[in-house]
C-alpha cells in the first residue's frame, strides 16, 4: 500500500471469516449453542435476534436471523412488525419483556437497563432463563460487532 492510498476495512464473507479465525467463530457458536441447550423457545431467542440485529443494523444478521425465524415458524406478520413491536398486540407478555430487555441490554453502555425492564422480566422469567436470554442477546451482539464491522454480505437464499 503506498502512502498516498487509505487503510480499508477488509469486507468479508463469513466463509472467509471462517477461514482467518476458526476459534472464535466456533467460541460464538459454541455461545448460541449453549442458549438453543438451555430450552428457551426458539421463536423467542429469533425475534431477540433479530430484533438486536435491527437496532444495530447489521444486514448479515438481519437477513439470517429472518430465515432461521421463518423456518422455526414466527409469522411473517409478526417479523414485518418486529420494529414496532410495542404498538401493536402481535407479541405475548413473554416476547414483550425479552425485546425490552435485549433493547435495554444491547443499549446499556448508553442507557442503562431501567427498573421497569427489570421488573418486567423478572416478572416472565426466571433467573436461569434471564441468565440464559443475557448469554443470546451478549452473543448476537458480538456477532453484529463482527458482522457489521467487517461488512460481511447477506447470504444467498437457499
Amino acid at each position: 500500500m503506498s502512502a498516498d492510498s487509505p487503510a480499508t476495512i477488509p469486507s468479508l464473507t463469513y466463509a472467509r471469516f471462517e477461514a482467518i479465525a476458526p476459534d472464535g467463530l466456533g467460541a460464538l457458536l459454541a455461545m448460541g449453542k449453549a442458549v438453543d441447550a438451555a430450552g428457551l423457545e426458539k421463536t423467542l431467542t429469533e425475534l431477540v435476534k433479530l430484533r438486536v440485529s435491527q437496532i444495530n443494523g447489521c444486514a448479515f444478521c438481519i437477513a439470517l436471523h429472518l430465515k432461521v425465524a421463518r423456518r422455526a415458524g414466527v409469522e411473517n406478520v409478526r417479523l414485518d412488525m418486529l420494529t414496532a413491536w410495542r404498538d401493536t398486540d402481535l407479541y405475548t407478555a413473554r416476547e414483550r419483556a425479552a425485546l425490552q430487555w435485549a433493547e435495554h441490554v444491547t443499549r446499556f453502555p448508553t442507557a442503562p437497563v431501567a427498573a421497569a425492564a427489570q421488573a418486567e422480566i423478572a416478572a416472565n422469567f426466571t433467573e436461569q432463563e434471564i441468565t440464559h436470554l443475557t448469554v443470546a442477546i451478549a452473543n448476537i451482539n458480538a456477532w453484529n460487532r463482527i458482522a457489521g464491522a467487517l461488512h460481511f454480505p447477506p447470504m444467498p437464499e437457499g
